[in-house]
């Protein structure tokens, strides 16, 4: 077993438990515990005053934690789960627990804020600040009639050749190996507005206006940065894109079918407490129909994806 956890948090929310749901198969897919978290800030915010004994209800006792046992009483399908709680400020504290994570696990929104946001800022801060890769499970409307909801759909790696970490290339390739499930690599480029005609649409030769072969020389940087992956994960079953289209949106349509959609974060953070995940990333996190992982350039401790 390995001995670092998937960690999922909740908080009473439908969000929170259709992340619970994708936790436990994924822990299970590792062979590992999973680690249910419930962050106690509305504690934090009622404190006393200085010197006044603070009286917190134990783990066993914490609504929301009682409603997921509940949940799982009596199912035989489960990996080992343990319970804890956290007090403070949610994000600042799943941060920081991530270290010792293998994978973080959330609901695209939780039970404050309002219900009109597309992404939770627990969510968010996630996904940008996290030690491990952090997977944002979508709520049921966004899943509802794509296919995706299930989880076992293909799994989607957005690539850009020259920038994309090992570490996300292999998080899909692991992740596309643990679920027999095959593997679509998207690469985008985009096609200068010099070569439209004032009718609007393409001309011919519009692929290779910005220079000789730009979709050849992309299908090339793919194949070489792939190969080996490719060869460790000879059993994956690879699909290659490579086309002129917006990134985000081409993944976004990508995500209809997919059961995982993997992005790499952005490297470029001006400080620790960026929230920069990059525009694709973000845009991904607010429109897909499927999971996001949403993974860091370096991997989790003691465990490859």
């Amino acid at each position: 077993m390995n001995s670092l956890p998937v960690i999922t948090a909740v908080d009473g929310s439908d969000h929170s438990l259709r992340a619970l749901e994708w936790a436990l198969a994924a822990a299970r897919g590792r062979d590992t515990e999973l680690l249910v978290v419930h962050v106690r800030s509305d504690y934090v915010k009622a404190l006393p005053v200085p010197g006044t004994p603070v009286v917190m209800p134990p783990t066993d006792q914490v609504p929301a934690l009682v409603a997921v046992r509940d949940l799982l009483e009596g199912r035989d399908d489960l990996p080992p789960v343990r319970y804890t709680t956290l007090d403070g400020s949610p994000a600042s504290a799943l941060v920081a627990l991530s270290e010792q994570a293998q994978l973080l696990v959330l609901g695209s929104r939780g039970r404050g804020g309002f219900t009109s946001l597309l992404l939770g800022s627990v969510s968010r801060a996630c996904a940008a600040r996290a030690a491990c890769p952090v997977v944002v499970v979508p709520h049921a409307a966004r899943t509802e009639g794509t296919g995706a909801d299930g989880g076992h759909g293909p799994v989607v790696l957005g690539l850009s050749p020259d920038e994309t970490a090992d570490a996300v290339v292999e998080f899909a390739f692991a992740q596309a190996c643990r679920h027999k499930a095959p593997l679509q690599v998207v690469t985008t480029y985009t096609v200068p507005l010099s070569t439209l005609t004032l009718m609007g649409g393409y001309i011919d030769g519009a692929a290779s206006d910005g220079g000789p072969g730009v979709e050849e020389d992309l299908r090339k940087a793919q194949d070489e940065r792939l190969r080996p992956f490719v060869e460790r994960h000879a059993d994956v079953a690879v699909e290659q894109v490579v086309t002129a289209a917006d990134a985000a949106g081409r993944l976004v349509v990508a995500s209809q079918s997919a059961g995982l959609l993997v992005v790499g974060r952005h490297r470029r953070r001006l400080n620790a407490d960026s929230f920069l995940v990059g525009s694709a990333a973000n845009a991904v996190l607010l429109h897909a129909h499927c999971p996001v992982a949403v993974v860091p350039a370096q991997p989790a401790p003691e465990a490859s994806a």
